[in-house]
């Protein structure tokens, strides 16, 4: 077969189209795809490509290519010293690569981060789950899901009724950047203080070193808070209840500024001041470790008129190029608050910007209120009944729907006084009745994996965090609880609801006790850990999260549990929990739950599930058995976390 070998791999050289994965983003699969969407296109364009053929992306050194045939190739991005056969391929350039010819895409010395390869007509990988992309965390797309090695065979596509090749002039790269940003949806009062805000937006912040595809970590100072914690969600102020991100969504989790990558997670607990606007998100594949980064407020009818621009240019490349503005602040610009929408209804809700592509509704106080989730459920299942064109992602929170749109074709406006109509015709979330299943989960508390993970913590991010060395023992003392073992014994007991899928990555759920005394109090990592044991089961603030697979992740660990997520052809659905699911865990030994985990990934298994329903009478119920426990366990858990937080600042 002709196709592209690859004589040596570089760093880590993937398969990625442009697009990526859409419409999966509320089951925590990510997009991916390339990260430099700009030099991605100009590149396919350059060659004769459609725009979503997919390429090569590498950092740090890139691959030595052979073909088996003749074909137009082109490099980008931060590519500089490629050679064909010892001759210098400028970026941009399209060349012919002759059959046996060596394309050495060379070192990525910067400036710019990633580089690019386009070949005519494509590579014919499978795709998975609708792209081509590789999300190598999650072991899928691209080849085997993985980086390439030497030895490799990539196929190629067919050429036929490709457009002719186009002239292209490719990004200026610096190590001095400036992105334009969409202040919210979370800002001052609630979050920031005004003068947070101002020097989150005048900070000359720099690139951190554990930055990759799954997010841009930002080094600079110490957020601005306007309150000392996150009540329910955690003891950080960074924290708020699980609602989901935008791709280009700046979080701050803990004190630490992270722009969610093509690879990031969908759904996670922390505050985000800003977004990143479409027209520029290519440039977080080029963030160089120890590259400056200004961020640039604008208001959404520029940043609609940049991405109006970009199409343009990109529709008919035959037109005089304008070159790739990075846009310098503007002296004294006001910096804007996020835009938002208030109305007075039951629940109250407010329809927030998050950046000019997504709509975040928000409903509810600050405290977790499960007749809230099931309105947000309601809300989300209206419009999902009653979908405008245009309208590409519905994740739901704990207390928040984010709503994507193709830009190009849905305005924000119109979406906004559509879900206003929805929201005013939804039931009554107290009376509604949703179908559900029970769950029955294994769960070997103590895994030595989890152990593994909080040691590896403690040896390279922080040992000196109050949850090192044993994230256990942290909970115990937090909650007020005399031994140990009680909170595994709580886990155990307290049955959960499932609140939010795709919290840190692939089906991973987010789950509350429904008894409010099975409630733990915690706090996430700060920063994150880097590393995470897939299907670990971690608690941060009141709520319980198994992690999908291994990757970064901030909950306090207590144990492990079998897979929730399993791709393969014989399953319609690789997520295997669902939305409002009642979670129980048995205990059992590494050895017993090692011979589960295997069975179900392998599809001899599967998870124990009965039928069965939830609504909030239940929750009622339960309220009204013991009304005077429910008080004084929260104002004990209450008072030992304040005695916690004092001994931080000792």
């Amino acid at each position: 077969m002709a196709g592209v070998t690859i004589v040596a791999p570089g760093m880590q050289t993937t398969v990625q189209d442009l697009a990526g994965r859409q419409g999966l983003w509320d089951v925590g699969v990510p997009p991916s795809g390339a990260v430099d969407e700009l030099t991605f296109a100009l590149l396919n364009a350059a060659v004769g490509n459609p725009s979503n053929a997919a390429g090569l992306e590498c950092v740090v050194a890139g691959p030595v290519l052979r073909l088996g045939e003749d074909r137009l190739v082109c490099v980008g991005g931060a590519a500089t010293r490629a050679t064909i056969d010892g001759y210098h391929l400028r970026p941009g350039t399209v060349a012919r690569l002759v059959a046996g010819a060596t394309l050495d895409v060379g070192p990525l010395d910067g400036p710019g981060m990633r580089g690019y390869v386009a070949v005519e007509g494509g590579l014919d990988v499978p795709r998975v789950l609708g792209s081509r992309s590789t999300f190598v965390l999650g072991e899928f797309g691209g080849l085997d899901g993985r980086a390439l090695v030497a030895g490799d065979l990539l196929p190629l596509g067919r050429r036929e009724n490709l457009v002719p090749p186009a002239t292209i002039s490719l990004p200026v790269l610096t190590h001095e950047w400036t992105l334009r940003v969409i202040a919210g949806p979370h800002g001052a009062p609630e979050h920031l203080t005004f003068e947070g805000v101002d020097t989150f937006f005048s900070t000359t912040w720099q690139i951190d070193h554990r930055s990759d595809r799954t997010g841009i970590r930002l080094v600079g100072p110490i957020p601005g808070w306007a309150r000392t914690d996150g009540g329910e969600a955690g003891l950080h102020p960074s924290n708020v209840h699980d609602s989901a991100y935008p791709v280009g969504g700046i979080m701050l989790s803990g004190d630490t500024p992270v722009i969610v990558g093509k690879d990031g997670p969908s759904l996670g607990g922390f505050v985000v001041p800003a977004v990143v606007i479409e027209a520029d998100r290519w440039l977080l594949g080029q963030l160089r470790p120890g590259d400056t980064l200004h961020l640039h407020p604008v208001t959404p009818a520029e940043a609609t008129e940049a991405m109006n621009a970009r199409r343009r240019w990109l529709a008919d490349l035959r037109q005089p190029q304008q070159p790739v503005a990075l846009n310098t602040p503007t002296p004294n610009r006001p910096i804007p608050l996020p835009a938002q929408v208030r109305r007075d209804s039951t629940p109250r809700y407010t329809i927030r910007l998050a950046g000019e592509r997504h709509l975040l509704v928000e409903a509810g106080s600050l405290e977790l209120d499960l007749t809230v989730r099931v309105w947000i459920h309601l809300l989300a299942e209206a419009l999902r009944a009653d979908l405008p064109a245009g309208v590409t992602e519905i994740v739901e929170g704990v207390r928040s729907v984010l709503v994507a749109v193709d830009s190009a074709r849905l305005q924000l406006e119109e979406l906004a006084a559509h879900l206003v109509v929805l929201a005013n015709g939804l039931a009554d979330p107290a009376e509604v009745v949703l179908p559900a299943r029970e769950v029955v989960l294994p769960i070997a508390f103590d895994h030595p994996l989890a152990h593994e993970a909080m040691r590896r913590y403690a040896a390279s991010v922080r040992p000196d965090a109050p949850w090192c060395p044993d994230n256990v023992e942290f909970i115990r003392r937090v909650n007020d609880l005399d031994e140990r073992a009680e909170v595994f014994d709580i886990v155990a007991e307290a049955t959960y609801l499932v609140v939010g899928l795709g919290d840190v990555y692939l089906g991973a759920p987010v789950a509350v006790p429904i008894d409010p005394r099975h409630r733990l109090v915690t706090t996430k990592y700060n920063p994150a850990r880097t590393w995470t044991p897939q299907n670990a089961v971690g608690i941060g603030g009141i709520y319980l999260c198994i992690y999908g697979m291994e990757g970064p992740g901030g909950y306090q660990l207590v144990g492990r549990t079998v897979p929730v997520w399993r791709l393969s052809e014989r399953d319609e659905q690789p997520w295997l929990l669902r939305q409002f699911d009642r979670i129980r865990f048995t205990p059992v030994s590494t050895e017993e739950l090692d011979r589960q985990r295997a069975d179900i990934k392998a599809g001899r298994a599967d998870l124990q599930v009965t039928p069965a329903t939830f609504s909030i009478a239940d929750v009622r119920r339960i309220e009204q058995e013991a009304p005077m426990d429910i008080v004084s366990l929260r104002a004990k858990r209450r008072a030992a976390f304040d005695a916690e937080r004092a001994r931080w600042g000792a």
